[in-house]
């Protein structure tokens, strides 16, 4: 029952954290006011943010979150929240876009619970860690809601402030219930092995690849098409928010699938086994999905478009099984490393696909939306590649 309790209390300091930096979009017209900026330059900031996103994950090859765990998840909390005080008293606008790629830093939470999950369980870790990441759309649907009502009595700065200490409050409550432990990255035996050189790393770093190339480009480009056929902002809003809704419940529905798959094998290739199944079935879900999106986007049919989302969540339905896949075929001692250095593969993504999708629908969108749907199908091939390779702990010869 402890354990679980750590698995909800993880869920809401996510959901606190990811959804409280909502309020950048919220507040948008009261930020372009206040700083005198473009929409133009005011899309820079989430230029930065995604970036983040990317460069947080080479934080975990530092010591920045060696030792208590409890203090790390502090640090990874802290990229949001101090920023997120600081953004209203910024005396100009690139001091802005440099808090918001900090902003991005508060990923680190991800691989950070990853390791704590993977102390706790074995075969329930795909179910766990789903319940966890769907923290992150949880705070994308409430974080968008409560915003707007914040912003109209406290006024954007005061509103801004109001989140930070959102995010400080649940921290306090997590951390007085959760246990720590210490995260250690040895220097000896398997340690020194760097997780780099294995062609299995870059390999399953890239089967998230594309689902992150989807996750981080469609609702963006959603809004742009709906704009651009005559959609009003309640249905567009309502395509983002289904959109959230639907990545948490298939978060949380493929986590327990995982957990059904693995706990019949947990050893490692087992455990890895279950992880392959579950990502490949929410690819083929995901593709089915973003077929129906395009057909109905390209025939402007709102409540066709509104049904794939249904479907199209399901490519969260990778996540929970991509980050339990370290702790299963990595040693113990280079996992905690391992996980990082899969989130740095898999969230270069985030950094190119936005720009290439608007690239190529400059062209068309039917080609734009190609190639968002040929996405899935890229993953179910990395998948069955790397299902074929010998696991690091198998190379190794240490237990999982």
């Amino acid at each position: 029952m402890e354990r679980w309790k750590a698995v909800i209390l993880d869920t809401l300091v996510m959901t606190a954290g990811f959804g409280t930096l909502s309020m950048m979009g919220v507040a948008k017209p009261d930020i372009i006011s206040h700083f005198g900026i473009s929409a133009e330059a005011y899309d820079l900031q989430h230029i930065a943010y995604v970036f983040g996103l990317f460069v947080a994950f080479l934080l975990g090859h530092t010591k920045l979150y060696e030792g208590s765990f409890k203090r790390s998840v502090a640090i990874a909390l802290s990229f949001a929240a101090i920023p997120q005080a600081l953004i209203p008293y910024m005396p100009n606008w690139y001091g802005v876009v440099f808090l918001r790629f900090i902003q991005g830093f508060v990923v680190s939470l991800v691989p950070l619970f990853s390791t704590q999950i993977a102390n706790f369980f074995v075969a329930e870790r795909p179910f766990a860690k789903g319940i966890i990441l769907s923290g992150i759309f949880w705070g994308g649907v409430f974080g968008s809601m409560s915003a707007k009502y914040a912003v109209q009595a406290l006024g954007w700065k005061g509103a801004f402030l109001m989140t930070t200490l959102i995010m400080y409050a649940v921290l306090l409550l997590w951390w007085l219930i959760v246990s720590d432990f210490e995260i250690i990255h040895k220097e000896e035996g398997t340690a020194k092995v760097s997780v780099w050189k294995f062609k299995f790393t870059w390999l399953l770093g890239f089967t998230f690849f594309p689902a992150l190339w989807v996750i981080f480009t469609i609702i963006g480009f959603s809004a742009s098409l709906g704009y651009q056929m005559g959609w009003g902002k309640d249905q567009v809003a309502t395509l983002s928010t289904s959109l959230n809704i639907s990545k948490a419940l298939w978060s949380i529905g493929m986590g327990y699938v995982g957990y059904l798959l693995s706990r019949k094998n947990p050893s490692a290739r087992g455990l890895f086994k279950a992880i392959v199944q579950v990502m490949i079935a929410s690819y083929a879900i995901a593709f089915i999905g973003l077929l129906i999106y395009s057909k109905a986007i390209l025939a402007g049919n709102y409540t066709l478009t509104l049904a794939s989302v249904v479907l199209i969540g399901a490519l969260q339905g990778t996540g929970p099984a991509f980050w339990t896949s370290a702790p299963a075929t990595y040693p113990k001692s280079i996992y905690p490393r391992a996980s990082f250095a899969l989130g740095l593969i898999s969230n270069s993504a985030n950094t190119v696909a936005p720009s290439i999708t608007e690239i190529l629908a400059r062209q068309s969108d039917a080609l734009a939306l190609g190639e968002l749907a040929l996405m899935p199908l890229i993953g179910i091939l990395t998948l069955l590649a790397v299902s074929r390779m010998k696991m690091p702990v198998e190379e190794l010869g240490h237990e999982a």
